[in-house]
């Protein structure tokens, strides 16, 4: 077994692509993917998104092609360049769209219109003419159709939407069907008034609290390592505190509730006096076990803090580890920036013009190809975790290289680039079919939640109850295949296999380790979790401290929630960065641990903390053999590595 196993780990010795079908999948995916967007750009999509078209099919500020059976269509509208609707404030929010008539004007109102003879005016005076195009300026006030072909007056104050045309109008109140859920917070605009004006007169303090949360991410960055044994007791104290006190409340509240029994000896007392019984016993059983729990996992939870220790000390080595968020979330919103603009331009997309109900045009999709915008929805799940993955095996491959580098002086000057450079060589196949699978069970999920959503209120609790259910369990596979994705690409990167090979070799680690897994999953999602409450504290605190200068002539409540929300998410985006540090070490040390046993020619890797605590460890087995203890065998497939 020996021989073979000295086969199967090789950090860093050859590299060689791994999962290349995979990667051909995936670019043909994404040749698909272009082929979509120049599509939707070829039938006309993109000029209709951005110059705008009227309710009669013609494209704003060019001539136009009329259309069979539809009037005022084929229109030279070369002049008139925005698209303006009679009615804007009418928005259906089923099919997301605005149930109005729209035509081509040459300018929007600029001032408000309050009556038919103020259109007229305006027509005259500007030239820009807002009812339907069978009426003259001259007809306005007195044809009879002008109630239904004349915009609804009042006219609201317009200004054209920056590069798209469109006539939208100033005061935000009218659209506020869309936030449905703060309709009766924003019905009243003043309120809005006051809070959009609160964010813009303290916009410099927003901004300096931002800065201030990220420094105070990198600055718990650095210290975490030296704060993470004190973490540790906090939580711990934590931990007794509120179990022992809830159990001895429990206890009391019986001993009072049994003395004061004795004269009401009523049934509903009785009930009341064993439900107090049965809950303070529960409590104690609980409290009991997590005492258990805590004395079995002490020693686990030594190893979570040499972790810490040296993952802090990897970003010391790797600086630039810190800055792979900024790159990951950069090209994450390029490329959805990229996605909705083609999904606007499929929901404008279509050959042919359709008359509806009304006598409109509507463009709509022929045959196979309205399909194209699922297509459209698999591409932004499966390409946004392509993304993600390779931000994971960027950090993966950054950090097996400074584990598996006995000098730390012999470093290369960037490891991270190292690591970007073999990803993109060797591994991107991997990558892509990682990412594949958490697609796989992404999709079935938004599926389930879509229909959760459409159901509302129509069906009976159970159903309900059932696709509640599914939604939980697929969401728990997801968490554990994302945890596992995350140690094969580990695996991959210390030994250039297939994926299902890192994962499943990176699996059996895990399992011979379930304990100490167990243990930095919990403690340590807890430390930063921490972590990230002290940054959002003291960002609020500060900005109370801040905005409470400006209290007079501020409502302050909204940019210290835009202040707090920033905080959390950059502490999340650094802090996630350092959990996946201590996961990828601690896949290095475990296979470290089990090939490698310290003497000549097989010396560990690790840094002088996690030696310590091996060596600790070899002790309490010694002491546990003497003793014939469980811990002892319990520690052993760990650290007497081969005696198999």
């Amino acid at each position: 077994s020996h021989k073979s196993s000295k086969r199967e780990w090789k950090p860093l010795e050859d590299h060689s692509c791994t999962d290349v079908p995979w990667l051909l999948l995936f670019i043909l995916f994404c040749i698909g993917m272009g082929f979509i967007c120049g599509f939707s750009i070829a039938t006309g999509a993109a000029a209709r998104l951005l110059s705008g078209y009227d309710s009669y099919g013609n494209i704003c500020g060019q001539k136009n092609v009329k259309v069979e059976g539809i009037v005022n269509s084929g229109l030279d509208l070369t002049h008139k360049k925005y698209v303006f609707f009679l009615d804007p404030c009418n928005i259906d929010l089923v099919h997301q769209k605005i149930k109005s008539i729209a035509l081509c004007v040459s300018a929007c109102p600029r001032k408000e219109l309050k009556t038919l003879a103020d259109i007229q005016k305006f027509a005259e005076t500007n030239g820009s003419t807002l009812c339907s195009y069978e009426l003259q300026p001259s007809e306005y006030t007195t044809d009879p159709r002008a109630a239904k072909l004349c915009p609804k007056y009042p006219v609201p104050e317009s200004a054209p939407i920056p590069f798209f045309h469109r006539c939208a109008p100033v005061n935000i109140s009218c659209y506020a069907k869309f936030a449905e859920a703060l309709i009766t917070f924003v019905s009243d605009s003043s309120v809005l008034h006051r809070l959009i004006s609160g964010v813009m007169t303290s916009k410099e303090i927003i901004m300096g609290l931002c800065l201030l949360s990220l420094v105070l991410s990198m600055i718990l960055m650095v210290i975490i390592r030296y704060i993470s044994r004190v973490l540790v007791c906090i939580l711990t104290i934590l931990v007794i505190l509120g179990s022992l006190g809830g159990t001895g409340v429990l206890w009391w509240l019986y001993a009072k509730q049994r003395m004061s029994a004795g004269a009401l000896e009523t049934q509903i007392a009785k009930d009341n006096l064993q439900a107090l019984l049965i809950y303070a016993i529960a409590a104690t059983v609980f409290t009991v076990i997590l005492f258990l729990i805590m004395l079995i996992m002490r020693k686990r939870v030594a190893l979570t803090i040499a972790l810490f220790h040296v993952a802090g000390k990897v970003f010391i080595h790797l600086p630039l580890l810190v800055f792979q968020p900024f790159w990951t979330f950069f090209v994450l919103i390029l490329f959805w920036a990229y996605w909705i603009t083609v999904l606007l331009f499929l929901g404008t997309t279509g050959k042919h013009p359709v008359p509806n109900e009304e006598g409109f045009v509507e463009f709509r999709m022929a045959g196979p190809l309205k399909y194209m915008w699922w297509y459209h929805v698999v591409g932004l799940i499966w390409i946004s975790e392509f993304i993600l993955a390779c931000q994971q095996m960027t950090v993966a491959g950054a950090v097996v290289t400074y584990y598996f580098t006995r000098e730390k002086r012999n470093l290369p000057f960037t490891p991270i680039l190292g690591s970007v450079n073999r990803l993109v060589c060797y591994h991107l196949g991997t990558v892509a079919k990682g990412s594949f699978i958490i697609t796989l069970v992404k999709i079935p999920r938004m599926i389930l939640m879509y229909i959760h959503t459409q159901l509302k209120g129509k069906e009976n609790a159970c159903a309900r109850c059932m696709l509640k259910a599914c939604i939980c369990c697929l969401w728990c596979l997801e968490k554990c295949l994302t945890y596992l994705n995350q140690n094969a690409y580990t695996a991959t990167a210390i030994n250039s296999t297939n994926f299902c090979t890192s994962a499943k070799d990176a699996f059996v680690i895990l399992v011979e380790n379930a304990l100490r897994v167990a243990a930095i999953n919990t403690v340590g999602d807890f430390m930063l979790f921490l972590g990230k409450v002290l940054i959002v504290c003291s960002t609020g605190l500060a900005g109370i401290m801040l905005l409470n200068y400006q209290r007079d002539y501020t409502i302050w409540v909204l940019p210290l929630i835009i202040v707090c929300l920033f905080a959390f998410l950059v502490a999340h985006c650094f802090l996630s960065i350092y959990e996946m540090v201590v996961d990828v070490l601690f896949l290095c040390f475990a296979i470290d641990t089990k090939y490698n046993d310290g003497s000549p020619g097989r010396e560990f890797y690790m840094d002088k903390v996690l030696m310590e605590f091996v060596e600790n460890s070899k002790k309490a087995i010694k002491e546990a053999g003497r003793g014939g203890g469980a811990e002892g065998r319990e520690l052993k497939p760990m650290v007497g590595a081969d005696e198999e």
